[in-house]
């Protein structure tokens, strides 16, 4: 297991490698001058001409990709052209909010879409299969920003004043108290990691209300997470819906269970202990690239409603030209691909015992 593990890790080393150089290559094939759009009417040739050089864009571009790869060597991931700050800092206040968005969101659609595809496959052919396949089917075709809005046109504009509201930002309500959590326990003094993981904690305002028992910050977040949550959620909870259909119709096709059912053991134990747990690979599958896909799909969820996370980060960088956080942001989403692609691999060895990593 353990040198599995290792080989998997060195082999993605050159994929991480790749990636950072087409990033840093594709970045620098944007138009526009990135001193022109950090700096707009400010933008005179003397400032550009120390803009450029301050920040090394007046290398070559040879020279420019060895410079950054020497900083992440480092661990230094450069400092933002327009905001002119560490891109780490910038990670620690937006990660969060994409990090809380997309575990629920996958919560969510893992629970949803195997319990909907498990009971179309028991129920096959039935009206209860036939809808949730046409749900599923909806689910793919629509895009993430069309559904986002109308969702915010739904439950904040047609249904105001009911009891069925929800709010069409993913931010806290105003007037909503929250308090840091090094506030909260008194560290405000604190410095160095510990306080950047409190920081990054804090960032997640479900999780930071919840262990710091700030009950109207905690369920604020919950309602004001609904509605991105779910628009987010839809396509991935489709595609494991029916995945996990046509994998349990595959397996509860095959001979040992037939066999189950022969020998009388209960409908519920062929079901759970035969067919589900035999059927959950391709699902898993599934899940680990979605998890990835829920990541890069959060730059849309989070420019409709309003979230201050990686993804709108990432879309107002480009638009930018703001290549360090570009590149740095696609280089945290590449490492999260691979970590996940690694667990996936793992959890096989679980789910079916006949596979033998070495």
């Amino acid at each position: 297991m353990l040198r599995f593990v290792l080989r998997r890790v060195l082999l993605s080393i050159p994929v991480l490698f790749g990636i950072i150089f087409l990033v840093f290559a594709l970045a620098r094939l944007l138009p526009g001058d990135p001193c022109v759009a950090a700096l707009g009417e400010r933008a005179t040739e003397a400032v550009c001409n120390d803009f450029n050089h301050r920040y090394g864009l007046d290398q070559p571009i040879p020279l420019q990709f060895l410079a950054y790869l020497g900083q992440l060597a480092t661990g230094d991931l450069g400092d933002s052209l327009r905001q002119g700050r560490p891109v780490a800092e910038i990670l620690v206040e937006r990660l969060p909010v994409t990090l809380e968005l997309t575990i629920f969101a996958l919560a969510f659609a893992v629970v949803v879409g195997v319990v909907l595809g498990r009971l179309s496959a028991t129920r096959r052919n039935s009206p209860v299969d036939v809808g949730t396949m046409v749900l599923a089917n909806v689910g793919v075709s629509v895009p993430v920003f069309v559904l986002g809005l109308l969702l915010a046109y739904l439950f904040a504009v047609i249904l105001r004043g009911t009891p069925f509201v929800l709010p069409p930002s993913g931010q806290l309500g105003a007037g909503v108290p929250f308090v840091p959590l090094a506030s909260w326990w008194g560290l405000d003094e604190l410095t160095g990691f510990p306080r950047t993981v409190l920081d990054f904690l804090s960032g997640m305002k479900i999780t930071a209300s919840l262990i710091s028992l700030q009950w109207e910050a905690f369920f604020d977040a919950l309602r004001h997470m609904i509605l991105p949550m779910v628009a987010l959620a839809t396509i991935p909870l489709a595609v494991i819906a029916r995945m996990t259909r046509s994998s349990m119709l595959d397996v509860l096709g095959l001979d040992y269970v037939r066999t189950a059912r022969a020998k009388g053991a209960p409908e519920r134990v062929v079901i759970q202990r035969h067919a589900f747990r035999n059927a959950l690979l391709p699902v898993v599958t599934v899940v680990g690239l979605s998890l990835g896909g829920l990541l890069s799909g959060a730059v849309l969820t989070e420019s409709i409603f309003l979230l201050p996370g990686v993804g709108r980060t990432l879309f107002e960088a480009i638009t930018a030209r703001d290549y360090i956080v570009v590149q740095a942001l696609t280089l945290v989403t590449a490492v999260f691909y691979v970590v996940i692609n690694l667990i996936v691999d793992v959890s096989y060895a679980y789910f079916d015992p006949r596979i033998r990593l070495r």
